[in-house]
């Protein structure tokens, strides 16, 4: 069986090189990358991944950090993330924290993580400063998804969530709609982030520019599931007068909210209309009105990212503009998807 040193000893250049030339790296002349591929083919050599990736140092591994899996829009993100990595030759090594802060610190705060991979993505992962600092001890190539804690010289990509639920907001205010309430997480979970409050300043920023106030008994936080919107709008129909539409701060969590409005006899949209944001995968099937925010985009152009400093050559081309620098992010658009549970007010 040919190896890739008797490629090396025909070609007259190090394993390593080798190695960097049959991967396309950008660090090989062109002379000398026709020299390996031709000895490469000569002795009909096959590629071992493995070996490539030794030969350079590498590991060809990435790790990926979320808080939980099972949500939406973190599965979705590293399915995109994943097929895009194995595309370009690389592995995925998933961190799934599940809420468990003995996982986190071991995760971000070891030095096992630099053994292991080329380089990390944190997906809407929080961050205290002992993370940071144990981060930039690693000196690995990282970029982070979602809003929230940014690690200095990293990019970043995000959507902007503050401008996501302004739009909710306007939809409703267009069709008439005043009373207007909103449900969104709670800022004890770990996994609402800073997103909830980036909504709810959106949600609060268009009512004013409207010339309406917002209301703090038309606010109501919970967890950004389905069984968190149907509890924060139990609550939020408890508290009196329903309102007649409701922004939620998640899809999962307007989902809740439909559930708990028919329970009560309220129709949707008749009686009250509800919008979300993400675009879940099952909210056309829900008619569920929504912001569409494009999370297997994000997953892909992050992994680009990430693969640029490793010399990597990704395939095709991918949808959304770079950041000029690491200091500012790139925001990938939104949009408006109007289905059935928004409609004007009901006339009294």
């Amino acid at each position: 069986m040919t190896r890739i040193d008797d490629v090396a000893r025909l070609a007259g250049v190090s394993t390593a090189t080798v190695s960097r030339a049959l991967r396309g790296l950008p660090t090989v002349s062109a002379a000398t990358r026709r020299r390996v591929l031709a000895a490469a083919e000569q002795l009909d050599y096959e590629v071992s991944p493995s070996a490539s990736r030794l030969a350079g140092g590498r590991t060809g591994t990435v790790a990926v950090v979320v808080p939980r899996i099972t949500r939406w829009f973190f599965s979705t993100v590293v399915e995109a993330v994943e097929e895009y990595l194995y595309q370009s030759g690389y592995d995925l090594l998933l961190y799934n924290l599940g809420g468990r802060e003995h996982l986190r610190q071991r995760v971000l705060r070891t030095a096992n993580l630099h053994k292991r991979v080329d380089a990390i993505m944190l997906v809407a992962t929080p961050l205290r400063p002992a993370d940071l600092t144990a981060l930039a001890a690693l000196d690995l190539p990282g970029v982070t998804i979602s809003s929230g804690s940014r690690v200095p010289n990293w990019p970043c990509v995000r959507i902007d969530d503050v401008a996501a639920a302004r739009a909710a907001t306007r939809h409703l205010i267009d069709l008439g709609h005043r009373r207007i309430a909103h449900i969104s997480g709670d800022p004890d979970d770990e996994l609402a982030f800073t997103t909830h409050l980036d909504r709810r300043r959106g949600y609060q920023a268009e009512l004013r520019s409207a010339g309406l106030r917002p209301d703090p008994s038309l606010d109501v936080e919970s967890t950004f599931t389905i069984d968190g919107g149907t509890r924060a709008t139990a609550e939020l129909l408890a508290r009196g007068e329903p309102p007649t539409a409701i922004v939620a701060a998640c899809d999962e969590m307007a989902m809740g909210a439909v559930t708990a409005l028919r329970e009560a006899g309220l129709r949707v949209p008749q009686d009250v209309s509800v919008i979300g944001i993400d675009d879940h995968d099952l909210a056309g099937v829900l008619g569920l009105s929504t912001i569409a925010q494009p999370a297997a985009e994000q997953g892909r152009l992050a992994a680009r990212m990430l693969l640029d400093p490793l010399g990597a050559h990704p395939p095709g081309p991918i949808v959304g503009q770079r950041s000029a620098g690491h200091d500012t992010p790139v925001i990938l658009p939104t949009r408006l998807v109007v289905r059935e549970s928004t409609a004007p007010p009901r006339a009294h």
